[in-house]
């Protein structure tokens, strides 16, 4: 079903532009129809400044060199068709060649017919009186990319930020994505996060998610993000939202964070990092929690479930990658065998508020504060009460990047001296959770390297793969793992990566 917009000025015809910058990937045909003087060239230099993220990028016409390129976070390739005499003459424009790995916007596309895609996204311009009114065409998975972008400059008005300017900020591994608003001088965060899809069902009913106890809905981060405030840690202040559209206008907490310009951990920042899980962990932990009104969010236990459909990654799927071949029955059984023993053990262990992906891509320092305000928090909308030792694993071995041995060792250390003075606290018993709760952890990353790969088609994870298994191995140097690290072994897991 196409959608019909009114654009009174000139000004909402750029703020259409930008907001469409921000419903288009990769791969995207656009087709601009109209009259001269209809608004498809203002448009056009508005969504490419905006996805440059460079309000004053010169954008010439290519009314005379048929089609302009720019090389940008998405390509994009802008092409004039009224010169040609022929279709065929699209070909040597290099038109297929810019689609695969960017945008193409078309003017004069008729021009084109019968060699240009004909499951493009169309904007047809009318002049209609002092403005225009554009009717969108489009299959249905790039209209409904559209509509979400075009809610949330919705969404904006509606909360009082009318003329505010976004800009893509980041996506990461789920369906979440994020911008920047400008909002009269303000920089702000837009957190874009739709409610999760089912996907095929698993086990009791479930499907994935629901089994490893992910966020489908924004309610957790509303419901964490306060608590983590109330308990003296630092997390955006929410400034606006819709729980039931999925959009959360927060604060901005900067941009540093705990590497340095050459991807470096610095010491001192993660140290204090894990100052702030010592503060955290020293409280028990409370499991509901207020979203708004009498919306409460209950956080999940991280159970034998979560945790077993977790590492059932490494088999299901770095196995066959890593070996050609699917993990045999006898080797499931065993491996599943080993983790029930192993969850099992956990029970004793000390359980507190896990955030769950605790490391440097999700840790912003702020110099200009003091105490654990310097360390800020985001993404922990997948919060669930398990053994504490797991964010400790999950920052000492952080994912993302390569920890110099020196720096893991005072990171622990660190913990567990601002922990030992606690009444009932255990260093050792902590410690051999530690090695399970990393062992859990990077048999989760190691295949889950491979799943972004091969399903979801983004293979730039697969770099963190030689890291992840060397810290399985640390991770497994316990007595206690011995009989995983066998499994592991006989497996061909802990051979050397290529």
């Amino acid at each position: 079903m196409a959608l019909d917009l009114f654009l009174p000025d000139e000004a909402a015809t750029i703020r259409f532009g930008e907001d469409m910058a921000l419903g288009l990937k990769r791969g995207d045909y656009v087709a601009l129809s109209g009259d001269l003087g209809a608004g498809k060239s203002t448009f056009s230099r508005a969504l490419i400044r905006a996805i440059a993220g460079d309000a004053d990028l010169e954008v010439p016409s290519p009314t005379f060199t048929l089609v302009q390129s720019y090389d940008l976070r998405i390509p994009v390739a802008h092409f004039d068709l009224y010169r040609i005499a022929d279709a065929a003459e699209i070909d040597e424009l290099g038109f297929d060649e810019a689609l695969s790995d960017g945008i193409c916007l078309v003017e004069w596309p008729e021009k084109g017919f019968g060699a240009l895609p004909a499951d493009g996204i169309t904007l047809t311009f009318l002049h209609e009186g002092d403005g225009r009114r554009v009717t969108i065409d489009a299959p249905a998975p790039a209209l409904a990319r559209i509509r979400r972008s075009l809610a949330i400059r919705a969404f904006l008005d509606e909360a009082g930020y009318r003329n505010a300017v976004r800009r893509h900020l980041t996506g990461d591994a789920s369906v979440r994505a994020y911008e920047h608003v400008d909002a009269g001088g303000a920089r702000l965060v837009l957190m874009d996060s739709p409610r999760h899809a089912p996907g095929p069902i698993l086990a009791h009913g479930k499907y994935y998610q629901q089994i490893a106890h992910i966020a489908e809905d924004v309610k957790p981060f509303i419901a964490v993000g306060r608590y983590l405030v109330a308990r003296g840690l630092r997390a955006p202040a929410i400034h606006a939202m819709d729980i039931e559209q999925g959009i959360i206008l927060i604060e901005d907490l900067g941009s540093a964070g705990v590497l340095d310009e050459n991807g470096v951990p610095i010491a001192e920042r993660y140290r204090e990092s894990a100052a702030c899980l010592a503060h955290l962990h020293g409280e028990a932990a409370e499991r509901d929690l207020p979203v708004a009104g009498d919306i409460v969010h209950r956080v999940p236990d991280f159970d034998r479930d979560a945790m077993q459909i977790e590492v059932s990654l490494l088999t299901d799927w770095y196995l066959p990658y890593k070996r050609g071949t699917p993990a045999s029955e006898d080797e499931r059984r065993g491996y599943v065998a080993l983790w029930d023993g192993l969850i099992d053990s956990l029970a004793a262990a000390e359980h507190n508020l896990l955030l769950r992906d605790f490391h440097s891509p999700n840790i912003i320092w702020r110099p200009e504060a003091t105490g654990t305000d310097r360390v800020g928090i985001i993404d922990f909308q997948d919060a669930m009460i398990g053994p504490s030792a797991y964010d400790v694993a999950s920052l000492v071995q952080d994912a993302r990047v390569d920890m110099p041995e020196g720096v893991a060792e005072s990171v622990l250390d660190h913990y567990l001296s601002l922990r030992a003075a606690e009444p009932g606290f255990n260093r050792d018993r902590f410690l051999r959770d530690w090695h399970v709760m990393a062992a859990q952890r990077n048999c989760k990353l190691v295949g889950l390297w491979v799943r972004l790969m091969q399903r979801d088609g983004k293979p730039a994870y697969m770099r963190h793969m030689p890291r992840t298994l060397r810290n399985l191995e640390r991770a497994l140097a316990h007595p206690d793992l011995a009989p995983l690290r066998e499994w592991c072994e006989k497996a061909g897991i802990l051979a050397t990566e290529s």
